[in-house]
């Protein structure tokens, strides 16, 4: 069921990123929830017990750290509730499935802050609720499941009615409708005993035995040199499958996915140099990683009996953009999780940062409203003093790490890293990804975007016109510092005749330009 519910809503992920109704390229719900239920599945098709029991555990652990965005991690709890109420069963009948996902709901809505109605919670809610009463009549469980889909179905039909901005938008919830993927994936699985097949080049089989070789490295290592890296397609015609067969034969634990205009690769190889000049035949390389694992296994074994003295202090930011990652480092930032835009970091990528710190008092700065929550879900998973400053744009995150103060202790360098983040304006231009209607402003796909503290305030067609008009509105008497981060795709003469302009039109404001390098997105503004 997990694995057929997984496939159904990978073969359909686009068709739930297509409901978001913000239409900028940030993470997409679809994406989010795929990447959270395909990293669960991999652990799931791996587990040497069939009892739903384990199997659910299984399910709700590894979707936990593998949450991506809020959507992947609202999913995470529904299945950690789901495997709360299956604790101890073999297997289960009609009552006992419709109790665990009531129990999957309340875990929800209990991990949710400020919960949303017209969203999967609600149409999570609705579902659970007619299966415990189906299951009152029925020992059925594929009625009692039915019954389920069908109530979620008809309350997801209804969102636009909880929600304006869905009825603004003419569309249902994204995270609703990835949920009815997935149960109507698992129905599949117990009415036909037929799995949902997936509709991908890729061979799951694979890829896992790629991750589960990987897992078992020790100091007989065969390949030294763990390579990583992200290829962004030249041409999206190349034949990826020929280049899997060049280096296959180069290492172990060989991954290949090919993801619309990038490709991740991971290998063991001890010639990551040719790997390297393979994948520069397809495109452009960036997030390249070499390890040597061997010298890895021994600084392992050397550490086991040292003592390692932690500092009183340790940061980790989330961002985009090499002048911006360097901005950050200069602030004082241990570990940098690249990430943001497009690519929601998961909980156990905050983990692994977590842990390449050792300091007593550690502080996450997001830095994107949908890391936020996964960023929470990490500090509940670590023993560590874990403080996250709910930092939404990257102004706010470099506002408050200024703000932070060595001298003070932990509550008070949290009031001031908080208070910081409200004197800050942030200004983002981008471009539309997909037409629609939104805040009463009719959008088309390729529009240039205006956006003041995450809320779309202009539209155009020309980026400095809607440069002008999105500085307007930040800029007020008030105002004494505007800093500019432009990005990949803006040329640095553009960004000087911006920074031109701002010095005439507010005379009275310092400005300062910078190369930050993030994609996506033209340029950030930051008035103080």
């Amino acid at each position: 069921m997990v694995l057929s519910a997984a496939n159904n809503l990978e073969n359909n992920k686009k068709v739930v990123d297509a409901l978001n109704v913000f239409p900028v390229p940030d993470g997409d719900t679809g994406t989010n929830m795929s990447l959270t239920l395909l990293t669960a599945a991999k652990e799931v098709k791996l587990a040497d017990d069939s009892s739903v029991s384990i199997i659910a555990d299984t399910l709700a652990a590894a979707s936990l750290r593998g949450a991506r965005g809020n959507s992947g991690v609202i999913l995470s709890q529904l299945f950690r509730g789901f495997a709360k109420e299956l604790k101890g069963h073999n297997c289960v009948n009609a009552k006992v499935f419709a109790e665990a996902l009531k129990t999957g709901v309340d875990t929800a809505y209990k991990a949710v802050m400020k919960p949303t109605e017209g969203t999967i919670l609600t149409v999570a809610r609705e579902g659970a609720k007619a299966a415990v009463l189906a299951s009152k009549t029925a020992d059925n469980i594929v009625e009692v499941f039915k019954s389920a889909i069908e109530n979620a179905k008809t309350t997801l039909d209804k969102t636009p009615e909880m929600l304006p901005v869905l009825k603004q938008a003419g569309v249902v919830d994204a995270g609703g409708k990835g949920l009815i993927y997935i149960l109507e994936g698992a129905l599949q699985v117990i009415e036909t005993d037929r799995e949902v097949e997936l509709d991908k080049q890729e061979n799951p089989e694979q890829i896992q035995a790629g991750q589960k070789a990987a897992a078992k490295v020790d100091g007989d290592i065969q390949f030294t040199y763990c390579t990583e890296f992200l290829i962004n397609k030249k041409d999206f015609t190349v034949d990826i499958n020929h280049f899997k067969r060049i280096i296959e034969g180069q290492g172990d634990s060989t991954l290949v996915i090919d993801d619309d205009d990038i490709i991740k690769v991971h290998i063991h190889t001890n010639n990551p140099g040719l790997v390297i000049q393979e994948a520069l035949k397809i495109g452009d390389l960036t997030n390249i990683k070499i390890d040597n694992m061997k010298e890895q296994h021994k600084h392992t074994i050397l550490q086991e009996n040292q003592i390692i003295q932690n500092k009183e202090y340790g940061f980790i930011t989330v961002a985009m953009g090499e002048g911006i990652i360097n901005i950050f480092k200069d602030l004082g930032i241990d570990e940098v999780i690249e990430g943001g835009q497009t690519m929601n970091p998961s909980t156990d990528d905050i983990l692994k940062a977590i842990d390449n710190i050792h300091a007593d008092n550690i502080f996450v700065l997001p830095n994107n409203k949908n890391i936020i929550l996964a960023a929470q879900q990490a500090k509940t998973l670590t023993d560590k003093n874990i403080i996250v400053i709910p930092s939404k744009s990257v102004p706010q995150g470099i506002a408050a790490m200024l703000a932070f103060d060595f001298q003070a202790g932990v509550e008070e360098n949290f009031r001031s890293m908080t208070e910081a983040l409200a004197k800050v304006k942030t200004g983002q231009v981008t471009y539309a990804v997909r037409s629609s209607a939104f805040d009463d402003k009719n959008i088309t796909e390729g529009d240039i975007l205006g956006i003041r503290d995450g809320q779309i305030q202009i539209v155009g067609k020309d980026i400095k016109t809607v440069c002008h008009q999105l500085l307007d509105a930040l800029v007020d008497e008030e105002s004494s510092v505007i800093s500019v981060f432009y990005g990949r795709d803006t040329d640095e003469q553009e960004a000087q005749e911006l920074s031109e302009y701002m010095e005439n039109r507010f005379a009275d404001c310092d400005v300062e330009v910078y190369n930050g390098g993030q994609p996506l997105y033209y340029y950030i503004f930051s008035v103080e």
